[in-house]
Order: C-alpha cells, then sequence, then structure tokens
C-alpha cells in the first residue's frame, strides 16, 4: 500500500513539475512576443551621398558612400526583425539622379525629400561618416534636428549607447541645421557614425563587425525612443 501511494504522489509531482515548465515556457514566450510593436512603426533610413558623389574618402582609399549604404542596410535588417517597417532613401551605390544631369546633389535632396515625404514615417536617420583636417578627431556622434525636442531625445538614446559601447565615441549630441532633417515635421537625426579621417577609426568602419555593432547601437536607440519593450535593448 505504502509504494501505491509513493508511485501516485511520484505522478502527481511528475505531473506538476510538468505543468510548472510548460506554464514557464508559455510565459518566457508570452514575454518574446510582447518585444513586438503593438503598432506599426515607419522608419527612413538615409544613406547619405551616392553615384558620382563619393562623400568623404579615408586615408586607405574607402568612400564615405559605400560605408553608410553597408551601415544603413544592416540597420534595415535589425528593424524589420522587429517588425518595423524600413523606408531606404536609396538601395544601391547610385544616387537618386541622372548621371548626366547638372545640379545632381540638389536633385539627389529633392528626391530624398520626396521619398521621406510620401513615407508617413515615425523617424527619419541620415547615415554618414565624419572627416576632419585633425587625424586625432574621432567617434561617432547624433546630430538632432534644430528646435525639436523629440529629435534630440532621439539623439541622447543614440549618444549614450554610442558612448557606452562604441570607439571613443564624443560625449553629446548636438543640434544641426540639416536639409534632409528640416524636409519633414517627424523627429530626425544625423548619425556620424565615426571618422574617416582617422585612420584607426577608419579600420574599424570598415570591417562587417564593427558596422553591425554601430548599426545595432543605432537601432536599441531608435527601439528606445518608440518605446517598444524589447529584451535586446541595451
Amino acid at each position: 500500500m505504502f509504494l501505491v501511494i509513493n508511485k501516485k504522489i511520484f505522478k502527481l509531482i511528475i505531473l506538476f513539475c510538468m505543468i510548472v515548465c510548460f506554464s514557464g515556457i508559455s510565459y518566457f514566450a508570452t514575454q518574446k512576443v510582447s518585444a513586438v510593436p503593438s503598432k506599426e512603426f515607419c522608419v527612413v533610413i538615409d544613406a547619405g551621398h551616392g553615384g558620382i558623389d563619393g562623400g568623404s574618402v579615408g586615408k586607405l582609399g574607402v568612400f564615405e558612400r559605400d560605408l553608410n549604404l553597408k551601415v544603413a542596410k544592416k540597420l534595415e535588417g535589425f528593424l524589420t526583425a522587429l517588425n518595423i517597417k524600413v523606408v531606404q532613401t536609396r538601395q544601391t551605390q547610385q544616387g537618386l539622379y541622372s548621371v548626366f544631369a547638372s545640379g545632381f546633389k540638389k536633385k539627389d535632396m529633392k528626391e530624398r525629400q520626396k521619398i521621406i515625404q510620401n513615407s508617413n514615417a515615425d523617424l527619419v536617420v541620415s547615415i554618414h561618416m565624419n572627416f576632419f583636417s585633425d587625424s586625432k578627431s574621432c567617434g561617432a556622434q547624433a546630430f538632432y534636428k534644430q528646435n525639436s525636442p523629440q529629435s534630440k531625445m532621439l539623439a541622447s538614446f543614440m549618444q549614450e549607447l554610442f558612448i557606452k559601447n562604441l570607439y571613443n565615441a564624443r560625449k553629446a549630441p548636438l543640434s544641426g541645421d540639416f536639409y534632409i532633417l528640416n524636409c519633414t515635421e517627424k523627429p530626425g537625426v544625423l548619425i556620424e557614425c565615426g571618422y574617416l579621417s582617422n585612420e584607426e577609426e577608419e579600420k574599424l568602419l570598415i570591417s562587417d563587425e564593427y558596422e553591425q555593432k554601430v548599426a545595432y547601437q543605432i537601432f536599441c536607440g531608435i527601439v528606445k525612443f518608440l518605446g517598444i519593450n524589447n529584451s535586446a535593448n541595451n
């Protein structure tokens, strides 16, 4: 009789453990799902320069145009994995103008403006690489639209992450008068991912691993700004 009771108790214990176990799995699955935005968000990613407008050129001969697009695509990957809609102003190395067009830069910027204004996006992130005559200058920095508290908040979130996780990041975000940010009322930031004029930082910026790291910090800043409860957010 004692053995029978023990077997019954043992079965009950096993059943109880299974219930707890599956309840735990269900709980963590729910937590994971809760990281998905409760509403549909849209972000415009603007990879600066393109085509014959190569932007800054590093000491190793790398063009800003190419690095901007690589970081932009990595950022898109992070955002779309979280079901955030992404609109890229350019998808290739080319600019948004005819090769034979006069005043190509103005036409390029006007096309970017159209894309941003037609996107109905929640925010805009423009990706760039910095350059300065002093080769010692280095570090990622977020610039925000003037007179825009929301843009300043977004830039501050990103700069905190840059300081914490990237190579010699600048101390604070700064405001700036940028056409690409002024063409919409939505919050916007322009990210200088680092200095191509600094040879040590240029070597980092041309590596896929570091580009991924930069894109991830930008992504986490966006997620925090949008109020998404994402466990990956730093």
